[in-house]
């Protein structure tokens, strides 16, 4: 399950991500309490447009970020654009400290960050496999899921206990203070002892031949499409929990805070079941869809607060185990040299489609009520998960029904990979 952490290298970055993780983690409550109760009256519209100003980006620059890392040393992008998104977290930690922030300023914040966001991503997403080599991919991509969600399972508790104590403005400035341990981490890894994949060529129209590359594969075309949609509609979460902890239940900042961190055992225990496995399945991609717009659903009519949480520890779960097929399946089946573009296009729909997403779930929340707008999340993933099914077994009927009796136990037929979809 930990293999990866054999590497010297992979050790010191995951400790050093993992400081700068919790960090983030505690600036996106901070964000998202300072916007909802301090800079409007809990609008879950501002909200919306304040998530999808930090995932925006992402959709526009993203495939660029692709581009320089395939072209540049991953490791030299790293050190600029975790220093750009500590100096964010600095300005608007300090605009709030002195008692000068605004909500426009909260947006300028956000689009910052997703402007540096935009090229960090890409890089560091494939910098995975310069780490460790390609036989230890699926256990790194794994970990850093675990390492991620560790975080979430921490950030969110810390920042609902220091906004109740101290208020939102430190939180953010901790959180730019973290992100000194990546840059830290990233001066102490071994460069002699990277495995770096060949630099693309320079050229024109690269982003355009990295569109080409995906077109002609159809595995890769069904992951797009779907975290696309999910991405949208199934994983705005901080939009949903937030409407819900305040408008329906009325809780607090700490409640809010509780929320994220009780999700991230469902994700954490995802993420550590994923790093057991030797690489992806379609089984789990397209069961991690199904029951992450299943669980949605339940969340939606969940009569407390405290069995609202509870159902967001399958959802937590399930969205993971869907994300982290996807993830490994481009690791491992896309061409070193396309690498980088192809995961800046995973993340520019995965984020770009919780950008287009954001503000339209925030205004249902606002116009009908925070269970509608969990509600027609779920609809709307369940109904893609079972589309993707069907398309699956139509183009592979016989590799499908094998597929799903691997699901059982009893069966010996083995399971196939996305690439193989």
């Amino acid at each position: 399950m930990f293999q990866a952490l054999e590497n010297p290298n992979y050790r010191i970055w995951a400790g050093g991500a993992l400081v700068s993780n919790i960090g983030t983690w505690m600036q996106r409550v901070a964000q998202d309490w300072l916007v909802l109760t301090v800079l409007t009256d809990h609008s879950g519209t501002a909200v919306g447009i304040t998530t999808g100003l930090q995932f925006l980006p992402m959709l526009l620059l993203g495939p660029y970020g692709g581009v320089l890392a395939d072209r540049h040393s991953k490791r030299v992008i790293l050190l600029w654009t975790q220093l750009a998104m500590g100096l964010c977290g600095l300005a608007i930690g300090l605009l709030v400290v002195t008692g000068n922030a605004q909500l426009w300023h909260a947006y300028l914040a956000a689009l910052c960050l997703g402007l540096a966001s935009a090229i960090d991503a890409p890089a560091r997403q494939a910098f995975v496999s310069e780490l460790v080599g390609q036989d230890r991919v699926a256990n790194a991509v794994a970990l850093n899921s675990a390492s991620f969600n560790t975080a979430r399972l921490t950030g969110p508790a810390i920042a609902g206990v220091l906004i109740a104590w101290v208020g939102t403005g430190p939180v953010f400035l901790l959180n730019a203070a973290s992100f000194a341990a990546v840059i830290i981490s990233l001066f102490r890894i071994r460069t002699s002892e990277l495995a770096p994949a060949t630099l693309a060529v320079r050229g024109k129209h690269q982003v355009a031949e990295g569109l080409r590359y995906v077109r002609h594969r159809p595995d890769l075309v069904l992951i797009l499409v779907m975290v696309g949609v999910l991405g949208a509609f199934g994983m705005n979460f901080a939009i949903t929990n937030a409407l819900m902890s305040t408008a329906e239940f009325r809780m607090g900042p700490g409640e809010f805070g509780l929320l994220g961190s009780i999700m991230a055992v469902g994700t954490l225990a995802g993420a550590l079941l994923a790093a057991r496995r030797t690489g992806p399945r379609l089984r789990f991609l397209l069961g991690g869809a199904l029951g992450l717009g299943f669980f949605t659903l339940v969340a939606s009519v969940s009569p407390s607060f405290w069995l609202y949480a509870a159902v967001l520890i399958p959802v937590g779960l399930a969205s993971i185990t869907f994300l982290n097929s996807c993830n490994t399946s481009i690791q491992l089946s896309v061409e070193p040299q396309f690498r980088g573009r192809v995961l800046a296009l995973y993340l520019a729909v995965l984020q770009g489609g919780t950008a287009v997403g954001a503000p339209l779930m925030g205004w249902i929340g606002t116009e009908f009520g925070a269970r509608w707008s969990v509600a027609a999340g779920g609809i709307i993933v369940l109904l893609t998960g079972l589309l993707s099914v069907m398309a699956v077994s139509r183009r592979s009927p016989l590799t499908f029904r094998a597929q799903l009796r691997t699901a059982f136990p009893g069966k010996r037929a083995r399971g196939m990979k996305v690439s193989d979809a």
